[in-house]
């Protein structure tokens, strides 16, 4: 085999796509990857450049399309015909050079690179309409789009958000509620501007704002023995949100320690399930003090304390790297500002 006395290539670009031409028998890993890097970054460049001339309001149908999960939704959501939405689809996809989406029985899912879109498009509208509202005159107004913690949303954002919207009641704030995981996710993506979600979580990426410090509670039947330790545990069933849930985590790396396993785990979709099957002696479960209170019926069921470790639990405010917008600015001043603040 003759040995490569060094590497030599030039790039070419046609209307095909990027090309490599070597001047060696053998390009190797390393100028294999730098082949990949450069084609990748190049498509970004050719990406962001048709971007340029992409109008806003191709940018709002697609993300209706994105939301509602289909032409006729977002037609009724727009309050357009469906034969707009198709064409101005179809036209946003010839000028990228590119699918937006795959059918899947009868939806529309998004592709690799539709996902890429919606990013940018995310960003472009929040921005637009940012701007648009800092030229009108008079008080804040908008939408603020928030996710939250059910447990958050029950027990702690009612006065917030009352308060809130006494004082800017021309926001109109879109709150949804998830898990952790998957509000981070949603803000990552900047479907939200912002969530509350609850420790431990990955903040990187994100900016961050104490908001509540919470106590969590094993619940139990009351016809069941007082609970010693994780060892009463054993053989048990837990009854807790699916495995995006911070408090699940919680739950599960307490029994961990004392190498402990549930029998089961049986997944609901909400507190007021969890708290009934526990009343009803189907298993054990995990939740603040603050809903159990707002449930008013602590005296239904065994309250049992965590260790601090596990038991002390900080509620923050994230949202993405980037400058906030009036609404969301207005939020953080006056989550850091009320009587008792995190």
């Amino acid at each position: 085999m003759r040995r490569a006395q060094g590497i030599r290539w030039r790039a070419g670009l046609d209307q095909q796509g990027f090309r490599l031409h070597g001047g060696a028998s053998s390009i190797g890993l390393t100028a294999s990857y730098a082949c990949q890097t450069i084609y990748r970054n190049e498509l970004l460049r050719r990406f962001v450049l048709k971007l340029r001339s992409l109008d806003l309001d191709s940018l709002r149908i697609f993300r209706a399309v994105v939301e509602t999960g289909g032409i006729t939704p977002a037609a009724a959501q727009l309050g357009r015909v469906q034969s707009n939405i198709t064409t101005r689809i179809r036209q946003l996809e010839e000028r990228l050079g590119t699918s937006l989406f795959r059918r899947e029985r009868n939806r529309l899912i998004l592709s690799e690179d539709g996902a890429r879109l919606l990013t940018y498009a995310e960003r472009l509208l929040l921005l637009a309409d940012e701007a648009e509202l800092a030229m009108k005159p008079g008080g804040l107004r908008g939408t603020l789009r928030i996710g939250a913690l059910e447990s958050t949303t029950a027990a702690r954002l009612p006065p917030l958000l009352a308060a809130f919207h006494g004082a800017y009641p021309d926001v109109h704030v879109d709150l949804v509620t998830g898990d952790t995981a998957t509000l981070l996710q949603r803000v990552a993506r900047f479907e939200l501007e912002a969530a509350f979600v609850s420790e431990p979580f990955d903040a990187e990426g994100f900016e961050t704002q104490p908001a509540f410090s919470e106590r969590l509670a094993l619940i139990a039947p009351k016809s069941m023995p007082p609970l010693r330790g994780p060892e009463d545990l054993r053989g048990r069933t837990m009854i807790a949100f699916e495995t995006g849930c911070s408090y699940r985590r919680i739950f599960e790396a307490w029994l961990a320690e004392a190498q402990v396993q549930p029998a089961r785990v049986m997944e609901l979709a909400s507190y007021h399930a969890i708290f009934a099957c526990v009343v009803a002696g189907a298993g054990i479960g995990i939740m603040p003090h603050a809903v159990i209170e707002s449930l008013r019926a602590e005296d239904q069921v065994q309250l049992n304390e965590l260790p601090p470790t596990f038991g002390h639990v900080q509620t923050h405010l994230v949202w993405r790297s980037l400058q906030p917008s009036g609404p969301l600015k207005a939020l953080q001043t006056m989550l850091a500002s009320r009587p008792g603040a995190a």
